[in-house]
């Protein structure tokens, strides 16, 4: 017999306290919806890493994400007690969130997921929650487990397989005080409620024996679904079969008069005599391709979760007219890049390869859009078949020109966010790898980075060929460039940078760090591992980024190293890069020895934020000697340790970083510094009472003297800037928080001969 196990209730306050709230802004798709749960009034719908709801009464659509205080983790169902006011979470690796919606606090329940006792952590995952007196039934890969809603604590955990081994529990219903439960091996598995001792496999005994994915109560009789994609209801112990629809169900769940059946392309709905009153196909839905996920009723209102539109909503009545509702958001959480444009655009990419440098299976994913707070989402039908898209490019002296480069089809250029060209070998310089011995395979033309250098020419990585590097001058001519001379042979391609010199800087999957310049008699070095060669960590180049005083650092995958000057390209026939070398507990460390580097962005103030593959990001100063902030799951909002790309808003300072499990924002305060003071503002002002986070004073000049005085003259504060932005923790230089009052803020360039005074108001 199996003994039950202790589930222990962790309670943890939300992220979205007051100071988090200013800082942190969550950028999450919608669109995947995994499960729906609905009260008298409201809808829950559940998506891969976020939630939102819609209030039948006011309309409203609210949304919860990592900065509100869910976890990130990919969520698998969702229930919602009416009677409690509560709604439950559940997730692939077992952890339970339960939100109550009248204070939005969120509770973390960690115990199925951090339970051990020979439960392997791929077999936690939560796929059902049911309600019956007061419990909360929960179905997991391992069991099903126990959960009080008298005290929210866990109680028994049931191993009801025939030999009370683990078994996949997929769903559960009561009907007669008797629990049915189904498993994904051993059939139909029941037991009565009134029995104490469940614990024990031997009191649950098999119902029926067959291969089934779901059961329900239902006008007082059972209802299941079977793995041969037939409905059938139960006369006593024998099934008799509903209706079959030739595909596998999804989801089936009873919601008063109303059985409600969801297949991929179809919902079907059915009264107490099991005759169909709806039948809802997804090629009725004008305008969009959706695959159905899961489908509830409200009212006269049908619900129906998709995996590409969010919900879509129709009436029970006349199924003839839909309405979506759908967030704001990106078309998926796995963000590969982005790129934002001097005015604040942002877009983002969904194309990767592995870590092999292999686009397959091609992606089909489109782009996104963010500008002035509205995503505009471009599909790719509408993107001249581009797939596998991992970057995009903006027109230095035009926003509205964009390139957007494809692991496999080339260049995309649009205009006005309207495709209008693919350059291909058809029409351009750009070249199709090819395989030996498979003369008819292609065209298969990996473009990973391009950009603009300072005459306005677009040049482009063009991989696993000879002449990888491509430029478009900007009178229309294409032109190629041969590296062979310095490659062991044809590599894959990773990102490019251009310095102010116009050296080309390209990072490669083994071949390290190539960096060209054809103004220099189309001198073309290679940096890469070994002492003599470079001394890189590894040959592994992820990025090559030129911070604000033309140093290049340099991501690998085992490691970071720093070019002192990309100048010294001009002058010397080896570079060598360096590592930082700083003190840990007394004892001399390498920065980041070993860590497999995503991404390195600069902000205002020169300071450099590095993503990782697993470890989450690093703020470190500009010299790299203070580690000024890092961002994990378990300390800040960020939904996945795994950091795809970031990017920086210079005027603002936001540090957009994207992960594999969705976007986050962090707002900083290393802006680009001004040309002089005339655009000096400060925020918030007032300071009101309780407000956590610090005054931030924008619009600086380059190392501006910014001092902050009481009324009378006495000085509380004072800094030299660094970028374009400074902060005041409102304390009379960290000792204590100033009194309520109106403060002073006299600012000057470093030559003095810019100046200006402004005002903010603290209330205590």
């Amino acid at each position: 017999m199996k003994n039950f196990f202790w589930i222990t209730v962790f309670l943890i306050a939300p992220f979205a306290t007051i100071s988090q709230n200013l800082l942190w802004q969550g950028y999450f798709s919608y669109n995947e919806v995994r499960d729906l749960s609905e009260s008298e009034n409201r809808l829950f719908a559940a998506c891969e890493t976020a939630l939102f709801s819609k209030n039948r009464s006011t309309n409203d659509i609210k949304t919860f994400n990592t900065v509100d205080g869910l976890s990130g983790e990919t969520i698998s169902t969702i229930y919602h007690s009416e009677q409690l006011n509560r709604t439950f979470v559940g997730h692939d690796n077992g952890l339970l969130i339960m939100i109550n919606e009248a204070t939005e606090e969120i509770t973390l329940l960690v115990g199925i997921r951090d339970q051990t006792g020979g439960i392997p952590p791929n077999k936690k995952k939560i796929n059902h929650i049911y309600e019956h007196n007061s419990k909360l039934y929960i179905s997991c890969d391992f069991a099903l487990v126990e959960f009080k809603l008298n005290d929210f604590t866990f109680g028994d955990t049931f191993y009801n397989s025939p030999t009370g081994a683990q078994a996949e529990v997929l769903e559960t219903t009561v009907l007669n005080e008797e629990i049915y439960a189904v498993t994904l091996n051993h059939g139909i598995r029941k037991a009565p409620l009134s029995n104490p001792n469940l614990v024990n496999f031997n009191n649950w005994v098999t119902f029926d024996g067959g291969f089934w994915r779901g059961i329900v109560s239902f006008n007082n009789q059972l209802v299941a679904i079977n793995s041969n994609n037939v409905i059938y209801r139960f006369i006593g112990a024998t099934p008799s079969p509903v209706l079959n629809v030739g595909q596998p169900f999804l989801d089936l769940r009873s919601r008063g008069d109303k059985l409600i059946a969801t297949a991929a392309t179809r919902v079907v709905v059915m009264n107490e005599s099991f005759s169909q009153i709806v039948t809802i196909q997804s090629t009725s839905v004008p305008d969009l391709t959706s695959n159905f996920t899961s489908a509830t009723i409200i009212s006269n209102s049908i619900y129906i979760g998709t995996f590409e539109n969010g919900v879509i909503e129709t009436s029970l009545t006349n199924p003839t007219s839909f309405e979506v509702l759908l967030p704001q958001g990106p078309n998926k959480n796995n963000i590969f890049s982005l790129t934002v444009t001097p005015s604040g655009t942002l877009w983002a990419t969904y194309g990767d390869y592995t870590q092999f440098n292999n686009p397959y299976p091609l992606d089909e994913f489109g782009l996104s859009k963010l500008a002035q707070e509205q995503w505009l989402n471009i599909p790719y039908s509408e993107l001249l078949e581009a797939k596998s898209i991992v970057r995009v490019t903006v027109s230095p002296t035009n926003e509205n020109i964009v390139y957007a480069s494809s692991y496999f089809s080339g260049l995309l250029k649009l205009e006005n966010d309207v495709a209008t060209t693919i350059y291909n070998v058809s029409n351009s310089g750009l070249q199709s790898l090819v395989i030996p011995g498979n003369p008819s395979y292609g065209p298969d033309i990996r473009i990973e980075q391009t950009a603009f250098d300072k005459n306005g020419n677009l040049w482009a990585s063009n991989g696993l060929i000879a002449n990888m590097l491509k430029v478009l001058r900007a009178n229309g001519q294409w032109q190629s460039y041969d590296v062979s001379d310095v490659l062991g042979g044809f590599t894959s391609n990773n990102r490019m940078s251009i310095d102010k010199n116009n050296t080309k800087w390209l990072c490669t999957l083994d071949e390290g760090l190539i960096a060209f310049n054809e103004n220099f008699n189309n001198r073309l070095i290679k940096i890469t591992e070994g002492q003599n060669n470079g001394n890189l960590p590894s040959s592994a180049v992820q990025c090559a980024v030129v911070d604000n005083r033309n140093q290049l650092w340099i991501g690998t995958r085992r490691g970071l190293r720093i070019l002192p000057s990309v100048d010294r390209f001009l002058s010397e026939e080896q570079l060598t890069t360096n590592s930082i070398i700083i003190l840990d507990d007394g004892l001399a460390q390498e920065l980041l020895f070993g860590q497999f580097i995503t991404d390195i962005a600069v902000d205002g103030a020169n300071n450099k934020w590095i993503g990782t593959a697993d470890a989450g990001v690093f703020q470190f100063s500009a010299n790299g000697q203070q580690t000024l902030q890092r961002f994990t799951t378990v300390n800040s909002p960020l939904p996945s340790n795994v950091i795809n790309d970031i990017e920086i808003n210079g005027t603002t300072g936001e540090v957009f970083i994207a992960t594999a499990k969705g976007m986050v924002s962090f707002k900083g305060t290393s802006t680009k510094p001004n040309d002089n003071l005339q655009d000096v503002y400060v925020y918030p002002n007032p300071v009101r009472p309780g407000f956590q986070g610090t005054v931030k004073i924008s619009g600086l000049t380059s190392k501006a003297n910014v001092k902050i005085t009481d009324i009378e003259g006495n000085l509380v504060y004072e800094e030299i800037s660094e970028g374009g932005t400074i902060e005041w923790d409102t304390t009379a230089f960290g000792k204590y928080k100033v009194a309520s009052g109106v403060y002073m803020i006299f600012i000057s360039t470093d030559d003095a001969l810019d100046t200006t005074v402004k005002k903010v108001m603290v209330v205590r």
